[in-house]
């Protein structure tokens, strides 16, 4: 026997079932209309004002002629504006940066807010699962702004209360799809807010021409390549270790071979020694003659030559301890790079057990030890496995190429990356449009950032061995 409610009525509550829970509908509450009024006018001002603070110039585009049309006619409102538009386009011509960073992306942005992201934005959050329907009332995620560039659109939106970043980052796809792109990447601004990178294009479709060498001496950020929003792609080796980590034919030598080009003025100089360590005998060997003696192919040289390699991180160890903290490229002690290519063969793959011990031992050695007195390691491998190669968390920075696996993602960038835009099983493999793209992720940034090295031919290397002899 039920327990009559206020406005209901037992015997029209009805169970097929015993245990199914009855639920009663709570008691209506009537508002009154001027408050019903009053709460939407507060909202339709509140969204006025936003839509005008954030996009002034698309606002005042329409405005301004609508508005000359209304007081002073069609005629009027058109001899006024015909010289505006004609003085944007001298603007356009003249100053074609400026007009895009103050009009055109503008522009773009409102009516890519407008017409796309605004329109489709409630059901896309509904079927992938980022809405919430409680107590009868549907809880949306909020856009708050659209920025728009040359190549994608940025939406910075508010999270529900609740939500977590791994959220979004797991539906990836369906905003995707959603929105009309062909990928998404998840990026968090502050708490509670995210930004959503849609890509319009592919700026990094075409293959990229080597890179002229520098002029000037550095062992500063060599450019290998260019970053997917036009900037050139910076590779830091100095002070840090990388791990290059990519299928056959995934570009893993144009990253080895750019990163000597953007070193040879200071390899002229004597500030840079570069060690290569080639067991394939097929990548490094072109540059025998710019190795200066530091080259070896056969498993037992590789191993002395990483030796000889802690030795040196060693004695300068001895010298900088109490002294400095941090490496300063000398003539007297040079920045030394160890390149290896294809590390598994003398990890992994190698069958005598004492060269394998000795070498990995090495490497462990050097990727803890060696940057802060200027020894650093740049490894490529094709299978990044824990058992292939276990010290691969010892490289802070870290480059995926076109992998096999989308878990391979993950033990190449860390967990999560590839939930944050790092497609990296994605890449094609025709050589013409993935070879040298791929997501790097630095030690002081867990985003990836999509990139492309580029190609250096054989034609380009013998012109550098040219220039050596």
């Amino acid at each position: 026997m039920f327990k009559r409610m206020p406005g209901d009525e037992p015997h029209r509550i009805v169970s097929t079932t015993p245990d199914t829970a009855v639920v009663f509908k709570p008691a209506v509450v009537q508002t009154p209309a001027i408050i019903t009024l009053v709460i939407f006018l507060a909202r339709f001002v509140a969204g006025l004002f936003r839509l005008v603070w954030r996009h002034p110039v698309a606002l005042a585009t329409i405005a301004v002629p609508a508005g000359l049309c209304l007081v002073y006619g069609w005629r009027v409102a058109l001899l006024l504006v015909i010289p505006a538009l004609a003085a944007m386009g001298a603007w356009a011509i003249l100053d074609r940066p400026t007009f895009a960073r103050w009009i055109g992306w503008r522009m773009i942005a409102f009516g890519r807010w407008f017409w796309i992201y605004r329109r489709h934005w409630q059901p896309v959050m509904a079927v992938a699962g980022l809405a919430r329907h409680i107590r009868g009332r549907e809880y949306v995620p909020r856009l708050v702004k659209v920025a728009s560039d040359s190549w994608a659109d940025r939406l910075t939106v508010r999270m529900l209360d609740g939500q977590a970043v791994k959220d979004w980052s797991d539906r990836i796809e369906n905003l995707s799809h959603g929105f009309g792109s062909e990928s998404c990447r998840v990026a968090v601004v502050r708490a509670g807010h995210l930004v959503l990178t849609f890509p319009r294009h592919d700026p990094l479709a075409t293959p990229i021409a080597a890179l002229p060498i520098p002029d000037t001496p550095a062992v500063g950020p060599v450019e290998i390549g260019r970053q997917e929003d036009g900037s050139p792609w910076l590779l830091r080796l100095h002070g840090t270790h990388v791990l290059v980590a990519g299928a056959t034919g995934a570009g893993k030598g144009s990253i080895i071979w750019s990163a000597i080009r953007g070193l040879m003025p200071a390899m002229h100089a004597s500030l840079v020694e570069i060690w290569a360590l080639d067991p394939k005998l097929m990548e490094l060997s072109y540059g025998r003659a710019l190795f200066g003696g530091r080259y070896a192919a056969d498993p037992a040289d590789c191993a002395d030559l990483l030796d000889e390699a802690v030795s040196v991180m060693q004695k300068r160890a001895a010298r900088f301890a109490g002294v400095q903290r941090s490496h300063t490229p000398t003539l007297d002690d040079p920045f030394v790079l160890v390149a290896v290519d294809e590390v598994a063969f003398l990890t992994a793959y190698q069958s005598d057990r004492q060269l394998r011990q000795r070498i990995s031992a090495a490497l462990a050695t050097l990727t803890t030890q060696g940057r802060a007195v200027g020894v650093g390691i740049l490894a490529a491998l094709q299978d990044p496995r824990k058992e292939v190669m276990n010290i691969r968390n010892l490289f802070p920075d870290k480059i995926a190429l076109r992998l096999d696996e989308s878990e391979q993602v993950d033990m190449v960038l860390g967990d999560g990356a590839r939930d944050r835009g790092a497609l990296a099983d994605r890449i094609s493999p025709r050589p013409e449009r993935g070879a040298g793209v791929g997501y790097v992720r630095l030690e002081t940034s867990p985003d990836p950032i999509r990139v492309r090295a580029a190609y250096v031919s054989d034609d380009d290397i013998r012109s550098m061995v040219g220039e050596v002899r």
